[in-house]
């Protein structure tokens, strides 16, 4: 027998113990020295822990719910020197990874987005008004309303997060909205001779309730999205919530603060430099080319409208043809691998192959460093994790899993799944693997069959999937023990013996706990390791039958209890048969056992009380879950499997189904929200239609703007889009409310109202498009860490306003005229109902 003796605090030694007596016979005293082997180690040896390929053990540590990771990191690295000095020298403690390094980098990359956002849309502000103390009033109002939003965002418990400083970035562009409605309104006052108080009042006077409006209607956009169920609407919520926050703050700002500055800072006449006079004279440039496309649009509204029809179909096109995805997949600076071994394979062996595996790893040069883990309730399976130097050092983490797949591949017997670490991860379903796709059966047996087909159809289509693999366990090697019970009661050999013999050679089983001054041990009990290797090993074991009554002499307890090896004041509790005083007769297995090698079912998952296998996938570099998925569904129907086979998608490739699923019917809410909100302000069910007729548009431009950059219709889009939802129809906001004004306060006809509002409101549609799309432009381009996970949505907002812009300024006035139509036609056949004779009874009067 092999005695192993483990701590869990560091202490006395194995050799402190060898000398105890652990039984009596004949008088004589038996130490444990003279029948075992006794060593220090783990409780579990059939288990290992590496770090950079030395060994080690890895402790991982998580934040409780609701802490501040950063925080907690901090205080954990506070408390490691203190560590250190605590443990003895030839033990070192390091950190093998810090998730926070990355989280730090990416909240510094999303501050210096903001800045440069910010900054950006001052200087378009500049531009078009031709003031430099003009700047300082959207400034101003930028500034002010985000330190609001902070302060709300802190009151109802929300953090700074990717997603809320996310938000924050887009606010840039979004809450000087307002504030360049209405300070424009006042600068072109300013211009007509007004003075500063006065200019102030009358142009806040009336472009309020336009930006009441503009205001109102984006926050509509964020019911459906703060209402949304599910994981995904509970992840974006506090992003919609912190929007809406931004968006009402800078409402109170442009209304309060901004007509308060304007009539301080700006001035009547103010002195323009060269740089103003050039942007004066490029926007009256532009202003008489617009002036002359909109005259042709007028001129053409027939073909305007076979225009903007065209828009929204392919606006379907394109959402149908573009690749689909979940979350755009990041570089964190970190990869995650899920080892699959042979199911026969030996924990010796697989220990050999988890070094050789690990020091594969930590030689690629961009990794730093690698902690992996096999063994324990992981038998035949296991862990790495690496982190990787700082992205200015390295390729993306896709091109260093890529190159490290061949030289894995040369490990036989043990397979590694390497996935970059996601900063968002839904689902929940645990395998090598990112995606998983579920199969049920009846019986294990027609599910053995139909996941083996399946994977070997998948793993064809390397271009579409890439790290397929299945957990089904059916081929592991088992040796089966058969008892001749009838000779077992001859040699009166019970099975409990039989049992717990076996339990004692290969099972580790505890049998006694040693206790010290400040220390505790496990005893624990094995065949020594060279009896454990092959199923040959049971022909040496030796099983007890029948007792004796020989007892230990009168001195045997005291001496037992006085002989603790090395007296250092420790004592033994012993339990089981291993430990005993009585003589027992032993015999050998093989006289009344026989047994076999043969192959079993290692494990039977099951899922919804059916047996279950969980086919596990990559992407490729540039790949799209919704590609993959469609490649599953469409191979396992050309497999014609068995009518008892169904299967369906699990953890997160589930909730993408259901997202995509979903994502129409939120389209259609934003839409009946902005559509129900504008109709109240405006107590017309026509006005609003107009505005919503700007959104095709924009859908179009964001659709070809991701699909020219590579990138997938996901989440993430999805979100911009619905963005684009409640900030294009501004455009249409503020030529209607002039339109409205011209006609019922100036006496115009329509046509020449409409168009009168589009050059009168020309500069602040410009200007407020362009701040819009400059703050989403440092999103679009993405850099940093964390950058792919905000990418689609800065290039979804930026690519929607540029399209918006260019065609709503000429759809939008042939809409509004087309609607006025069918408003007047509608109101003359009430009055004529009205006022209309009754029809004729036949009866003379």
């Amino acid at each position: 027998m092999s005695w192993q003796i483990y701590s869990n605090q560091a202490g006395r030694h194995a050799s402190d113990y060898r000398g105890t007596i652990i039984a009596w016979r004949d008088g004589a005293a038996v130490r444990l020295s003279d029948i075992a082997d006794v060593h220090d180690g783990p409780e579990d040896i059939r288990t290992i822990g590496l770090f950079n390929g030395e060994r080690a053990v890895p402790i991982l540590i998580s934040r409780q719910p609701g802490a501040n990771i950063v925080q907690v990191v901090d205080a954990l690295k506070a408390q490691l020197p203190a560590l250190r000095r605590a443990m003895p020298p030839d033990i070192h403690l390091d950190v093998a990874s810090d998730r926070t390094l990355t989280i730090r980098a990416s909240l510094r990359e999303v501050e210096v987005t903001l800045l440069i956002a910010t900054l950006l849309v001052v200087l378009v502000v500049s531009l078009f008004l031709r003031s430099w103390r003009a700047t300082l009033i959207p400034a101003a109002a930028v500034i002010a309303s985000l330190l609001g939003t902070l302060a709300a965002m802190y009151l109802v418990g929300f953090s700074l997060d990717n997603l809320s400083l996310m938000a924050l970035t887009v606010a840039t562009g979004f809450v000087v909205d307002d504030a360049i409605v209405v300070v424009e309104n006042i600068s072109r006052h300013l211009e007509a001779g007004m003075r500063p108080l006065q200019a102030a009042l009358a142009g806040a006077r009336e472009v309020g309730f336009t930006v009441l409006s503009i205001s109102l209607s984006l926050v509509a956009v964020f019911v459906p999205l703060i209402f949304m169920g599910g994981i995904v609407g509970r992840l974006f919520r506090e992003f919609a919530l912190t929007m809406s926050i931004a968006v009402m703050i800078s409402l109170i700002v442009s209304l309060t603060l901004t007509p308060m500055l304007a009539a301080r800072v700006l001035r009547t006449h103010e002195r323009e430099g060269g740089v103003m006079r050039a942007a004066g004279a490029a926007f009256d440039w532009a202003q008489a080319r617009y002036a002359r496309a909109l005259d042709w649009a007028l001129d053409n509204r027939t073909a305007v409208l076979v225009l903007l029809a065209g828009t929204v179909a392919l606006n379907i096109f394109l959402i149908d043809i573009a690749p689909k995805g979940f979350f755009p997949q990041q570089d964190t600076g970190g990869l995650m691998g899920g080892l699959r071994a042979d199911q026969s394979i030996s924990f010796t062996d697989m220990q050999a192959k988890l070094i050789r595996i690990t020091r594969i790893v930590k030689s690629d040069p961009a990794v730093a460093t690698v902690v992996s883990f096999a063994g324990g309730s992981r038998a035949g399976g296991g862990f790495l994790f690496a982190t990787l130097k700082n992205r200015s050092e390295r390729p993306p983490a896709a091109e260093v899993i890529a190159r490290l797949r061949p030289k894995l591949a040369r490990v036989s017997g043990v397979s590694l799944f390497l996935t970059p670490v996601q900063d968002l991860q839904i689902g929940g379903r645990q395998s090598n693997s990112m995606y998983q796709y579920v199969l049920k059966a009846d019986d294990p047996d027609t599910l053995k069959v139909a996941g083996e087909k399946l994977v070997d159809a998948l793993r064809k289509h390397a271009d579409v999937l890439t790290d397929v693999d299945i957990d089904q366990q059916d081929a592991g090697a088992d040796a089966f023990v058969q008892v001749e019970r009838d000779t077992a009661a001859r040699l009166g050999v019970t099975m409990q013996a039989v049992d717990a013999t076996l339990y004692d050679a290969f099972g580790q089983r505890q049998v006694a706990n040693i206790y010290s001054g400040l220390n505790q041990y496990h005893v624990v009990m094995e065949a020594a390791r060279r009896f454990d290797g092959s199923p040959e090993a049971l022909g040496d074991v030796y099983v007890p039958a029948g007792t004796s009554t020989a007892a230990p002499p009168a001195a045997g307890p005291a001496a037992a209890a006085s002989a603790s090896g090395g007296g250092a004041g420790g004592s033994a509790i012993a339990s089981g048969s291993a430990v005993s005083t009585a003589a027992k007769t032993m015999v050998p297995l093989g006289a009344f056992a026989r047994w076999s090698t043969g192959s079993t079912n290692a494990a039977v998952n099951h899922s919804d009380g059916e047996p279950s296998a969980t086919i596990a996938f990559n992407l490729p570099p540039g790949g799209s879950l919704g590609a993959a998925a469609a490649l599953i569904t469409r191979t396992q129907a050309d497999l014609g499997l068995p009518a008892a086979v169904h299967g369906a998608f699990g953890g997160t490739a589930k909730v993408f189904k259901q997202s995509i699923a979903s994502m129409p019917f939120l389209i259609l809410a934003a839409l009946l929200a902005i559509y129900i909100v504008l109709g109240i302000l405006y107590e017309s069910a026509i006005h609003p239609l107009t505005a919503l007729s700007t959104l095709p548009s924009a859908g179009v431009g964001a659709m070809i703007a991701l699909i020219a950059t590579g990138g997938e219709f996901d989440i993430i889009a999805l979100i911009g889009i619905v963005l684009l939802i409640g900030i294009v129809k501004k455009n249409a906001i503020m030529i209607i409310d002039f339109a409205l004004e011209a006609e019922r306060g100036g006496g115009m006809a329509p046509l020449a109202a409409v168009r009168e509002a589009c050059l009168l409101r020309f500069r602040p549609i410009l200007m407020t498009t362009m701040a819009a799309a400059l703050g989403a432009l440092p999103l679009a381009i993405g850099f940093g860490d964390g950058a792919e996970l905000r990418r689609p949505l800065g290039i979804a907002i930026f690519g929607g306003l540029v399209a918006s812009q260019v065609l709503t300024l000429l759809t939008t006035p042939i809409v509004y005229l087309a609607l006025d139509r069918f408003r007047s036609r509608k109101a003359d056949e009430r009055h004529l109902a009205r006022h209309d004779p009754p029809p004729a009874t036949g009866v003379p009067a």
